[in-house]
């Protein structure tokens, strides 16, 4: 049995995710697969690659092949490196830095503006029909 080591695409249509899979090589791209080695997130800045380097080199050394697409996701991991005989092969692969939580600059003033106070009308008398003023009188 032809064995490789393949993207096995999941998403949306325009967000696509990918699982790094061992497959027969008959098999479809999104068919049934032996088993799931790793992860890889192409739409996230920076890229997320996973990959159980364990399982890959053990694969690797049974023969299943790699596609030109998962060879250059196990470049980066140093997992190809590692199977080639290179025993210092490092990852390359850019983790995202974690968020800085928010400060206040209390140099600055702020920006919202206070709501706008009406200004009172004054109240309407009782509706009271007014006479004439009989002072004459």
């Amino acid at each position: 049995m032809a064995v490789k080591i393949r993207l096995k695409r999941l998403g949306k249509i325009r967000a696509p995710y990918y699982r790094i899979v061992v497959a027969d090589s008959r098999t479809k791209r999104d068919g049934r697969v032996i088993e799931e080695i790793g992860k890889y997130h192409p739409t996230e800045e920076p890229s997320l690659i996973e990959v159980d380097s364990e399982r890959a080199q053990y694969w690797l050394g049974v023969g299943a092949q790699p596609t030109e697409q998962v060879l250059a996701l196990l470049k980066l991991t140093g997992d190809w490196g590692r199977y080639k005989g290179d025993k210092d092969a490092v990852s390359t692969v850019k983790v995202k830095a974690e968020k800085v939580p928010f400060e206040v600059d209390s140099a600055k003033k702020s920006v919202v503006k206070p709501k706008a106070e009406k200004k009172a009308e004054p109240a309407p008398e009782a509706a009271e029909p007014e006479a004439p003023a009989a002072d004459a009188e």
